[in-house]
């Protein structure tokens, strides 16, 4: 199997709505960003899939070595030689690859956030650096388009967060504020036991305003003279928070489901994108 093959199983192999938005890409930044959501992919497994977290960060600290050895010409692994030739292109720098690695990182040492400002750090590094760097791969020609991908990163993870507190919480992971479940007067053991209340639900209510707010700043703060390259970006900002608007509408049952859309869905929405430029 060729890195280019390894790759491409990988994003195919994850279902994610990323892969959607990929498909509209000229063939060398799809190769391009395949890569790179391959490597995000091999990185976020090794904590979501490695019980041992001991062995976990050795696997990570395999990472950051394999990561400084591809800049310096000695790719081992198939997805960093997959991703090397398109790095000077595209300008992919070593550090946006480290900070994902530092993210994940996070996953193995901390498992609760006291407050948004330290949520909002962690969210920085396992999404608005991916979406920093597949904005240069997308086609960034303005230096403001960066800020709107941390932005758009950002309320692309804490959709995440809000899909997968039931998941989390198996794990034995809170993402959600301490001081908000505070506020709200939510006990970390309800969400641990996967328990519904009403206040549960205020409180979901109000992480999913946020972003909704997020994701109208970061597309306020799309240049316009990007906003035909950076479509892959609005894409996925169509399939994410179209899930956002139905987990609101399922009332915020996350605690026992992950809440889904079809893979045809997704396709739809990417394509409304593509071809009328409608979100």
């Amino acid at each position: 199997m060729t890195p280019q093959q390894y790759v491409q199983n990988k994003a195919v192999a994850s279902g994610s709505s990323f892969y959607y938005a990929f498909l509209f890409l000229p063939a060398p930044r799809r190769a391009a960003i395949t890569a790179f959501y391959a490597f995000c992919r091999e990185v976020d497994d090794v904590v979501d899939e490695v019980s041992d977290a001991g062995v976990a960060r050795t696997k990570l600290a395999w990472w950051q070595a394999e990561v400084a050895k591809a800049f310096a010409g000695q790719a081992s692994h198939p997805v960093m030689q997959a991703l090397m030739p398109h790095t000077a292109a595209y300008g992919i720098e070593q550090r946006q690859l480290q900070a994902v690695i530092e993210g994940c990182q996070m996953d193995l040492e901390q498992t609760r956030y006291l407050d948004f400002a330290g949520l909002a750090r962690y969210c920085h590094l396992v999404a608005g650096v991916v979406g920093e760097v597949s904005a240069r791969i997308f086609g960034q020609t303005e230096a403001a388009t960066t800020e709107y991908a941390h932005k758009l990163g950002l309320a692309f993870q804490l959709t995440n967060i809000i899909r997968d507190v039931g998941e989390d919480a198996m794990m034995g992971r809170i993402y959600l504020p301490v001081n908000e479940l505070q506020q709200f007067d939510v006990k970390a053991h309800e969400i641990l036991k996967r328990q519904y209340s009403d206040r549960f639900t205020a409180l979901m209510r109000f992480q999913a305003e946020r972003a909704h707010r997020l994701y109208d700043e970061a597309l306020a703060l799309l240049p316009a003279a990007d906003r035909r390259a950076q479509k892959p970006g609005l894409m996925m900002a169509s399939i994410y928070r179209t899930l956002l608007r139905e987990i609101e509408r399922d009332n915020f049952q996350v605690l026992h489901q992950r809440i889904r859309l079809t893979p045809l869905r997704k396709f739809w929405l990417a394509w409304k994108v593509q071809a009328l430029g409608r979100m």
